[in-house]
């Protein structure tokens, strides 16, 4: 059997990537990289978090709730990797808000009346001085947007 090496095998991984985003499913809300992180599995203190999806709009997902998740980098392996504990929030420029509600596993939901552009924190709760407003007071946090309707 004739084999075509690794070239062809990235091409094909990269239309099934290309496949699958393309496709309606609810998946194709979260991107490629955020759906192939293993969990966290030492204590180690991650270097830097991303916020996936990193811009969501809540009238694109079922009942307006948001599914976010923390992903930290690490020095030691694994890593990229899922954070198993931070602190989750929302701002509005800056400001702390109640429009829209996070619970502490990342699941966001604008509450009634919110409209517009929020900004959705995660901190590594490991790395703070004190854990103050819209992630300030953390060494290491990630954000994300999330659009009101």
């Amino acid at each position: 059997m004739k084999s075509y090496g690794l070239p062809f095998s990235c091409f094909l991984l990269v239309l099934a990537a290309a496949i699958m985003l393309a496709c309606g499913s609810p998946v194709s809300h979260v991107s490629l990289p955020c759906r192939t992180v293993p969990p966290v599995t030492s204590s180690s203190v991650p270097q830097s978090i991303i916020v996936c999806p990193a811009a969501a709009d809540a009238k694109d997902f079922p009942d307006g709730e948001v599914q976010f998740v923390a992903i930290g980098t690490f020095q030691t392996a694994p890593s990229p990797a899922l954070l198993k504990a931070q602190v989750w929030g929302v701002c509005q420029q800056n400001n702390p808000t109640s429009a829209v509600s996070i619970t502490n596993s990342g699941l966001a939901q604008c509450g009634a009346g919110a409209s517009g552009e929020y900004s959705v924190f995660a901190s590594d709760m490991t790395n703070c001085l004190a854990i103050g407003p819209c992630g300030t007071g953390c060494f290491v946090s990630g954000y994300a947007k999330l659009t009101c309707p």
